[in-house]
């Protein structure tokens, strides 16, 4: 008989999730891809390996068989099972010489790969004062489970393959919407639904930009919306941001070849200021003469406590170069991951075959949902909650500062958004800062994040926080403010100059 020891030795977890067959099967198939099993070899008959391993034959068969599925092994009826003979060994490699095996990534992988390395992305538990997130509590997730299971419980053509430009009845809702809140003037077939901001950003910057052009961003700025520009190889040109908004002024005298710019007019993040209506038409005129595209980000302006909504860029564009970019995270809840672009007519066909040749069309049930949803009234009834519970909230942050900060902070505007801006009274380390924060249970982000790495000294901005308040109870925000309190305290106080 010939010798199975080899076999004997498999390393079989009888208390593991995985079952016994499938580890047999791993085992071997690793041991003939190494050349430990080489081509030819005879493997035991099933009935001797399943007395050497203790376990049942099928289990045994199970394993053999799926191997002679994948061509590791053959055999026939009275003369055995073999390793096939097709089968080189593929070596493994040492771990010193394992990254020269790696076949590199091209220029743009690299850039792909490396765009959003600065990015932090939520995770854990909420804690104040995490920024730009929207008040989950306040979602009517009983209501949004009804509308789906609709869907869910019937299947027929609505649950097929869709548009890539996304529902219809759910771009009419949401040209509806955007005419009667923001004026922005479009048609549904400007519409181009997409998988929230990030996607329609990214297909933005591969139909418009060719490497080397120059793209105009804010600093300090969200460094997510710069990502896309980077991946495709555009050439950044950071623009300082004042009370009024982009210096529309600076950016046309230092990048004035620029292709694209890049805007959040409504609500600065972080600063929170309002582009003014002189920087709009300035910057509406410039676009216009250079033949440049501008993409306007609204991602939160459904949100300010002062008055109405303040009308977009895209409603004062009488050249065609405005695309209106909106998010539906801020408004509902970032899961979801529905967005959606505006498109002059000229630009939305080739964005919607853009679209389908990402991932062809956003999932069919949420846009379903989200259109009845809008239809019978809760989005808009959803938008009123949840800016009266954000006022509330943006009061009880405020009200915090002044009783237990104001010697630490100096709140920036404050009358839009999700996340108020502050800026240290005295010099503090911000990194520590965050820190310290961290070690007290809070959440809070150095305005120093927002600064883009390109940027040079013009748009350095005062060292401060961005403390959100939308997602936190007042309770909460009462209790991060005394945390945020100790924690200042216990840094070197020195005057800032």
């Amino acid at each position: 008989m010939p010798a199975y020891d080899q076999f004997a030795a498999a390393p079989l977890d009888r208390a593991a999730a995985t079952p016994l067959f499938r580890q047999l099967y791993v085992h071997l198939k690793e041991s003939i891809l190494n050349g430990a099993l080489p081509a030819g070899a005879r493997l035991p008959p099933t009935r001797t390996l399943c007395r050497m391993l203790g376990v049942s034959r099928q289990t045994v068969l199970a394993a053999y068989d799926q191997l002679m599925a994948e061509g590791y092994l053959s055999g026939t009826v009275g003369r055995g099972t073999f390793v096939s003979g097709s089968i080189p060994s593929v070596a493994r490699a040492a771990p010193n010489a394992e990254r020269e095996l790696l076949r590199p990534l091209s220029a743009r992988g690299t850039a792909m790969a490396q765009a959003m390395s600065a990015v932090r992305f939520h995770s854990g538990r909420l804690r104040a004062f995490r920024a730009s997130m929207p008040g989950l509590d306040l979602f009517p997730f009983d209501v949004w489970r009804r509308i789906e299971a609709r869907y869910l419980r019937r299947a027929g053509p609505d649950l097929g393959y869709g548009d890539p430009a996304g529902l219809l009845p759910l771009r009419e809702l949401l040209c509806a919407y955007l005419r009667t809140s923001r004026g922005v003037d479009c048609t549904p077939e400007q519409v181009v639904v997409t998988s929230g901001s990030q996607q329609a950003l990214y297909l933005l910057a591969q139909l418009l930009l060719a490497p080397g052009d120059g793209v105009w961003i804010e600093s300090p700025g969200y460094q997510g919306a710069c990502a896309p520009f980077v991946a495709a190889g555009a050439r950044i040109c950071t623009v300082p941001v004042d009370q009024e908004g982009m210096n529309i002024a600076y950016a046309a005298a230092v990048c004035p070849d620029a292709k694209l710019v890049f805007a959040t007019p409504s609500h600065q993040l972080p600063l929170g200021v309002t582009m003014s209506l002189p920087r709009r038409l300035e910057l509406l005129r410039w676009a216009a003469a250079h033949k440049a595209w501008v993409i306007e980000d609204d991602y939160d302006s459904e949100y300010r406590y002062t008055g109405p909504p303040l009308a977009s860029l895209q409603s004062l564009d009488r050249s065609g170069c405005v695309i209106y970019v909106g998010t539906l995270s801020k408004v509902l809840f970032p899961g979801l991951r529905l967005g959606y672009v505006v498109a002059p007519p000229a630009l939305a066909a080739a964005l919607a075959q853009a679209r389908g040749l990402v991932d062809r069309h956003s999932a069919i049930v949420p846009q379903a949902a989200l259109a009845d949803f809008m239809a019978a009234g809760h989005f808009t009834r959803h938008i009123r909650r949840t800016r009266e519970a954000y006022a509330q909230r943006r009061a009880a942050l405020l009200g915090a500062i002044d009783a237990h900060l104001s010697d630490e902070l100096a709140c920036g505007p404050s009358d839009a958004g999700l996340d108020l801006c502050v800026h240290f009274r005295r010099s503090h380390d911000q990194a520590r800062v965050v820190q310290d924060a961290a070690e007290e249970g809070i959440d809070v982000r150095p305005l120093s994040y927002y600064a883009n790495p390109a940027a040079g000294p013009e748009c350095t901005v005062a060292p401060g926080l961005l403390l959100g308040f939308s997602a936190l109870t007042p309770a909460q925000i009462e209790e991060g403010a005394l945390a945020l309190a100790r924690v200042l305290a216990r840094q070197p106080r020195a005057r800032m100059r």
